[in-house]
């Protein structure tokens, strides 16, 4: 799930100066799920919009909708409030939905009411943690299912660093190194030999760190095969 977490108010306000009618814009997706940027809160931000508008001398003009994804064309269909009738929109998904929306709807400024920080997974009511670092070369077989890139400060591939004390990160004494939890489990399976293979230089230009842009293509089936 990729984690959100909205821009501080005032940012928000400051990227709205130029614009008076303004929607805002929630996704019933992972911003949804993480609490940060589904429909409950675009609504909230919308209200918040309107109290400040006249205080701060903003003639703004707030509505707000929500779809099920702004990452997804089919679900832009379903907007109530069309973006081309307004200034700009405040959109509170991540920074793919701003861009995908951006495109559909090219006339209209997307602006992110959001910053986007993370692929996580929820570890406990209103917790989550990074678990994947989207690199595009996934080695969780030979770590037993522990991520080093996400969970390594530092991204190793071969074992953790020096900086390594009882089993914490020298990065932040809260933060577990990601290499010694790894350990731990393949010692607990029986599998150390995995840990002692030396893996090659990772491929780097499978990641957004090369400058490519990354596209997943997947063939679709056909209708009348997923009913027989």
């Amino acid at each position: 799930m990729i984690i959100t977490e909205r821009k501080p108010f005032d940012e928000i306000l400051e990227t709205l100066k130029p614009y008076t009618k303004v929607l805002v814009l929630g996704c019933g997706g992972c911003a949804t799920v993480c609490l940060t940027g589904g429909e409950k809160q675009a609504e909230e931000l919308a209200s918040q919009l309107r109290l400040v508008s006249g205080p701060k001398k903003l003639d703004l003009q707030v509505e707000f909708d929500s779809i099920t994804r702004q990452c997804d064309r089919e679900f832009a269909e379903n907007l109530k409030q069309s973006p081309d009738n307004y200034d700009c929109v405040l959109s509170m998904a991540c920074g793919v939905g701003v861009q995908f929306m951006s495109q559909l709807y090219p006339d209209v400024p997307f602006l992110p009411a959001m910053n986007t920080t993370f692929y996580g997974a929820g570890v406990a009511l209103g917790v989550w943690e990074e678990y994947c670092h989207g690199c595009g070369d996934c080695v969780l077989a030979l770590t037993d299912g522990i991520c080093p890139v996400a969970r390594c400060s530092k991204s190793l591939v071969n074992g953790p660093c020096g900086g390594t004390n009882d089993g914490k990160c020298e990065v932040s004494s809260d933060m577990d190194c990601g290499w010694y939890l790894i350990y731990k489990r393949l010692a607990e399976k029986g599998k150390l030999d995995q840990f002692r293979k030396i893996q090659p230089p990772k491929d780097w230009r499978k990641d957004r760190g090369a400058g490519v842009r990354r596209m997943i293509l997947k063939e679709m089936v056909e209708e009348e095969e997923c009913q027989a």
